[in-house]
């Protein structure tokens, strides 16, 4: 779902959270928050912030230790090549107003960075999401995501579902109550 007066056809959603939709059963996208990194024409691209893999660099591969990244947390950053590791640091300032991201950093630029400024936080992530051209769009428009704005606050403090959530609530109040509808009602 765009925001209210956006053209999907123009619109770029760079930079946006989308979050999947309180329906959406895709093992890979349930209750995912996605931190848009590209949005054009040919394709997209995003980084899912709230799967947790409960590893750090240092459990895959000794090597970050010369970099100071063992420590790092690991998530699981989407189904696209899962083999690969991303590393991102961010940080807000002016109480959240403003969302630093420096994305795709390798581990030397990773520690200069951290080095320069300890109040960035840093994440890596195994593999990316990515749509087609068009794909997006479609499901944009089949209301399989929700659209929202930045909101550094909760990426510093929240995690898992409760990031999830906590974003989905603020985007969209029908679709936040939907979220915490229990996974098999059948079951409640």
């Amino acid at each position: 779902m765009l925001p209210e007066g956006s053209d999907e056809s123009s619109s770029s959603i760079a930079g946006s959270l989308i979050l999947a939709h309180p329906q959406l059963k895709d093992p890979n996208f349930m209750r995912s928050v996605i931190l848009m990194t590209a949005h054009e024409e040919e394709g997209s691209q995003g980084i899912v912030m709230n799967k947790a893999s409960g590893m750090v660099l240092g459990d895959i591969d000794a090597a970050f230790a010369d970099f100071g990244l063992e420590q790092v947390p690991l998530y699981i950053g989407g189904p696209v090549s899962a083999d690969q590791v991303l590393l991102a640091a961010w940080k807000s300032a002016h109480n959240f107003a403003e969302f630093q991201l420096f994305f795709g950093l390798d581990p030397a630029s990773a520690k200069v960075k951290l080095e320069e400024d300890p109040l960035l936080h840093i994440r890596a992530f195994r593999g990316y999401a990515g749509w087609g051209e068009g794909q997006l769009e479609s499901e944009l428009a089949g209301n399989a995501w929700i659209v929202s704005e930045m909101d550094g606050a909760a990426l510093l403090e929240l995690e898992g579902d409760s990031l999830w959530r906590h974003v989905i609530m603020k985007a969209d109040l029908e679709f936040g109550l939907m979220s915490l509808a229990p996974d098999c009602p059948e079951e409640n």
